[in-house]
């Protein structure tokens, strides 16, 4: 499961093997899974440290039957509990710190450590909004002490110049290398094509994605395989809008990078198959044929969608062979969202 599709877990409540919990949960039964808050549980994990854990790949997951939240093998859950020093070494890969924590773990002050982590010498993993809506990252403890280990030389004395300089001019690249860590283990989960291109569509906003992908109805598609955002559950909606901007790319050249991953993507996609539109399936762009297995159900482009495509039963138009990727992405020099 991503950190992105955890749910809260109610009190377990057990029924007999195969049964559905009344707390929204379940038992053993759906070949041999748990649910994930029932596997966070039996592995001594809080729920932000199994999200963690999945996200990093601790954990293995599997979809659920019809879709819906991923579950967890008992044999992952046995496996982990067999591990050498569990659960505290378990604990131990996804102990996470703030910049006050970390700066004292590194023996540094947390304006020295907060200098470090802007210019990328380290990259958090996770984030939270505190009660003023200000953003706190979080960094894993253990990747901390490996760079106190190989760096040394940064953490004591005065910054170096180049250090300086990029301070200076106001660099700051933690929102930008938590989206990259993200979306390169989200990429590492799936080999679906849509799912990966939605990975990369997750990174744009809706002017932005409408620019690289025309039709309005793979749009949608991508909308519906896009990941959760997977922040927990902030306090407000304006919460929420504040913490889902994080995900946008906000540069110009991390943009066009964006635009250019999502558009390779999306040519593996349209091979794999052509994105459901209602009143049939439309054909496969490319060569490769539409299997049985790979139908899914129509889906109807959200409210939200820019342009207009295809009628009703309309088949999907097909891609030149030649088309370039630079005609994809034509329009001018990206546009990074408004502030």
């Amino acid at each position: 499961m991503t950190a992105s599709q955890a749910t809260t877990c109610g009190r377990t409540t057990l029924t007999h093997p195969g049964k559905t919990r009344t707390d929204g949960g379940s038992t053993d039964g759906v070949r041999g899974t748990v649910a994930t808050g029932r596997a966070a549980q039996e592995l001594g994990l809080k729920r932000g440290e199994f999200d963690l854990a999945v996200l990093l790949g601790l954990i293995g997951t599997e979809e659920s039957p019809g879709g819906g939240i991923p579950r967890v093998r008992r044999a992952e859950i046995d496996r982990l509990r067999t591990t050498a020093g569990f659960p505290e070494s378990l604990r131990d890969k996804v102990r996470t710190a703030g910049t006050a924590e970390a700066a004292s773990l590194l023996g540094v002050s947390p304006v020295r450590f907060t200098g470090l982590a802007r210019i990328g010498c380290v990259a958090p993993v996770a984030f939270y909004l505190n009660r003023y809506r200000a953003v706190v990252w979080l960094y894993l403890v253990e990747e901390l002490t490996g760079f106190a280990a190989r760096e040394p030389e940064l953490l004591t004395g005065r910054a170096p110049a180049g250090m300086r300089t990029m301070l200076e001019a106001g660099r700051d690249l933690r929102a930008r290398n938590w989206r990259a860590r993200r979306t390169d283990r989200l990429l590492g989960r799936t080999a679906d094509p849509w799912a990966r291109a939605a990975v990369q569509a997750a990174a744009l906003d809706p002017v932005q994605l409408a620019e690289v992908v025309d039709d309005p109805y793979e749009r949608a598609y991508l909308a519906r395989m896009r990941p959760a955002a997977g922040f927990g559950r902030p306090g407000s909606v304006s919460g929420r809008e504040a913490m889902e901007q994080l995900l946008l790319a906000d540069e110009p050249d991390e943009i066009l990078w964006c635009r250019v991953n999502l558009a390779m993507e999306l040519d593996r996609a349209r091979e794999s198959r052509a994105a459901p539109r209602p009143g049939g399936f439309g054909e496969p762009y490319g060569t490769a044929a539409v299997t049985a297995g790979q139908l899914v159900a129509p889906v109807r482009p959200s409210d939200g969608a820019v342009g207009r495509g295809p009628g009703r039963g309309t088949a999907p138009r097909r891609r030149r062979p030649g088309l370039r990727l630079l005609t994809r992405l034509a329009g001018g020099r990206p546009r990074g969202r408004a502030r």
